[in-house]
């Protein structure tokens, strides 16, 4: 069965009562699909226009009123605000397998009259109401989605041509009390989520969403061997401090029993400091290869700044104290040592495999940011090569 591309467009309203971590967690367990690119846009009106011209009113009846409904949505609440002029945040998923369009559309459910069903996102998150006469008094859609492939494809490159100016890290769309001067964090979601199927991506940035925070960029991220090693650097340098006393330790240990024979406890510490860097070599090559799939030691140079195996999700957060409240929800490195409720306590396993990562202060945040180049724009290329090689126009 061939592959299709479908979309998910999660509206302003939906990011605004954070309900992006529980939109992608309905959409990555009930679709199986895969998320092969994803953008923060602030609609232009132009863009609206055009991504609004796609949907035609062509029934009768109850599903013609949807129809017209959907299309005055698009127009009046994706663009700029038309009193102040501020633009809204929108976030595009696209996803990719055997009958994407289908299963998208079908875990993102109809539009339904005064539905109060919680089965599929609308039922959970949107509303659909009238008054006795039918006369709309609030819709919200909670999630934009194609009802064919056709139509995924005419509207997906629509936002992709717009993906440069429209799109990327979001400027200025946050109105903030006078005095208040809002940070910027990065966040990864590691790859240990996506191994299979699961919701855990939703489910961490559904537990991120009780900062208050905004989130205002979100890329899809295979970081490169080249990436990874910079972006833990500073970490390789830790590691040989940190771990000089207990390889020492375990290196005394083990030569005991071999030997048969006590070894004293300043040979023990001599053993550490040369046996340190040793191991916080082969610890950082582990740490690299786990979040890029491949090992500085045996990667090609050619092939260190290639796209990596693995995937990530990267975000960018902002707000007043950005950098401590989100590492207040994550929790200490250790997963062992986090408090109940955070992150890592309740997806982390090991110090390296602990669910996420978010920068430690502003300046190292600024640093991060440029390694993963989260403004770079990877949506447009993956639908526009999709689209080139399948022949769709």
């Amino acid at each position: 069965m061939p592959e299709e591309l479908s979309y998910a467009i999660i509206t302003p309203t939906s990011i605004f009562k954070s309900r992006t971590g529980g939109v992608i967690n309905r959409l990555l367990t009930r679709t199986s699909l895969e998320l092969v690119a994803a953008r923060m846009f602030a609609p232009s009106a132009e863009l609206v226009r055009e991504f609004a011209s796609h949907l035609k009113v062509t029934r009768e009846g109850e599903q013609g009123r949807i129809q017209s409904v959907l299309r005055d949505y698009i127009l009046s609440q994706l663009g700029p605000d038309p009193k102040t002029g501020q633009k809204r945040r929108v976030l595009v998923l696209v996803f990719k397998g055997p009958e994407a369009v289908a299963k998208v559309r079908a875990v993102v459910g109809s539009i339904r009259h005064m539905s109060t069903s919680g089965d599929t996102i609308r039922g959970s998150y949107g509303d659909y109401v009238t008054d006795p006469a039918g006369q709309v008094i609030y819709f919200e859609p909670a999630v934009l989605c194609p009802t064919s492939a056709a139509e995924s494809a005419a509207d997906l490159q629509v936002w992709a041509r717009h993906s440069e100016r429209d799109g990327g890290v979001l400027e200025n769309v946050i109105s903030y009390p006078s005095g208040v001067s809002p940070e910027r964090t990065l966040v990864l979601i590691k790859p240990d989520n996506f191994r299979f199927p699961t919701g855990r991506p939703g489910n961490i940035i559904d537990m991120f969403s009780r900062t208050g925070l905004y989130i205002v960029g979100f890329k899809i991220l295979q970081m490169s061997v080249a990436q990874a090693e910079a972006f833990y650097e500073p970490v390789r340098q830790v590691l040989a401090e940190k771990l000089a006393e207990p390889v020492g330790k375990r290196a005394r240990l083990a030569l005991e029993e071999a030997f048969d024979f006590p070894i004293p406890e300043e040979l023990g510490t001599r053993l550490g400091a040369l046996l340190a860097p040793v191991n916080a070599a082969h610890q950082f090559e582990n740490i690299v290869e786990f979040m890029s799939g491949g090992r500085p030691g045996t990667c090609p140079p050619s092939e260190k700044n290639r796209p990596g195996r693995s995937v990530c999700i990267a975000l960018m957060y902002e707000g007043p104290g950005a950098v401590q409240k989100i590492r207040e929800v994550l929790g200490p490195t250790d997963p062992a040592k986090a408090p109940p409720g955070s992150i890592r306590r309740e997806f982390g396993s090991s110090i390296m495999v602990n669910a996420a990562h978010a920068s430690d202060s502003a300046e190292n945040a600024q640093r991060e940011f440029r390694i993963v180049n989260i403004s770079e724009n990877t949506f447009k290329p993956v639908i526009e090569e999709f689209y080139k090689t399948t022949g769709i126009r």
